[in-house]
């Protein structure tokens, strides 16, 4: 069964593995940039809500930024990361990060208002890793319409 765009959001978990230490010389321009890229995503249309700040539990490893958000649906998220000035930071990040062999963003789908947690992301990329895109947990090439199933999954 579908749901109203209005009866929940998309939320969206990405993760990057720094080449150095986040107060290395070498990761001062990308850490310099933060800031103003958060602002330019609140100010998205859109945009929801965001994990302000480094995670109370980062179960990726202390040498990973973790980037969680929530937005209205995939055209508004895909807008910002495709076609705001989010793209540059976005080309340049082989400079700063490590390139993993295993997928480091995740969307799906939750209920208006809910706010996911760090291990509630955790799960839902690690469910695409295992069993790649499926309506519980996918990613911009290969997404689904919200549904009951999808919505409600661990709740």
């Amino acid at each position: 069964m579908a749901l109203a765009d209005s009866a929940c959001n998309l939320a969206q978990l990405n993760i990057a593995a720094m080449k150095e230490p986040a107060d290395s010389p070498a990761m001062a321009e990308f850490m310099a940039n933060i800031d103003r890229i958060n602002a330019l995503a609140e100010a998205a249309p859109g945009f929801v809500w965001r994990l302000a700040g480094d995670p109370p539990e980062n179960p990726f490893g202390p040498s990973t930024l973790v980037n969680l958000s929530v937005w209205r649906d995939i055209g508004t998220l895909s807008d910002f990361v495709h076609k705001s000035a989010h793209i540059e930071i976005m080309r340049r990040r082989r400079e700063w990060f490590t390139r993993l062999p295993v997928a480091t963003t995740v969307l799906w789908w939750v209920p208006a208002g809910h706010a996911p947690t760090v291990q509630e992301a955790a799960s839902r990329l690690q469910l695409l890793r295992e069993r790649g895109p499926t309506a519980e947990a996918f990613s911009f090439s290969t997404h689904f319409a919200p549904s009951i199933a999808s919505v409600r999954m661990g709740y």
